[in-house]
């Protein structure tokens, strides 16, 4: 019968597959492990989390149906400019021009000087003929 000679190298070998062996299950077992119990702790903290975040979904809806209404009562309301009165001498003038005013009428009437008149005069009656 032959004997079966193991070097301390081969030994040295085998025993280091066999350890790295055991260290992989363990680490495969704990990793298990813990994810099985932050599977259940994450279901268990999701509940507040999502109520919060439906709060938060319904403070943004509320402000948007605020913005809306807003928006609603912007749109509904005539523009500013059409109410409000010229306040500008230069805006009277530019309507008077376009209402056929001469030259020293809108001078007159605006304040402003003649060659300033003549100026608004002669630009805004171009743009009606």
């Amino acid at each position: 019968m032959e004997s079966l000679v193991i070097t301390w190298r081969e030994l040295l070998i085998i025993v280091a597959v066999v350890l790295a062996v055991y260290v992989a299950e363990m680490l495969l077992l704990l990793r298990s492990k813990r994810g099985g119990r932050r599977w259940k702790s994450d279901a268990a903290s999701a509940e507040p989390r999502l109520d919060a975040l439906e709060s938060e979904i319904e403070q943004v809806h509320a402000q948007l149906l605020h913005f809306k209404e807003q928006l609603d009562k912007l749109e509904a309301a005539p523009p500013p400019q059409a109410n409000a009165p010229s306040s500008s001498p230069y805006s009277q003038a530019i309507q008077l021009a376009k209402q056929g005013a001469d030259v020293s009428e809108v001078a007159a009437n605006c304040g402003i000087s003649r060659g300033e008149a003549e100026l608004i005069v002669a630009m805004h009656r171009a743009k009606g003929l």
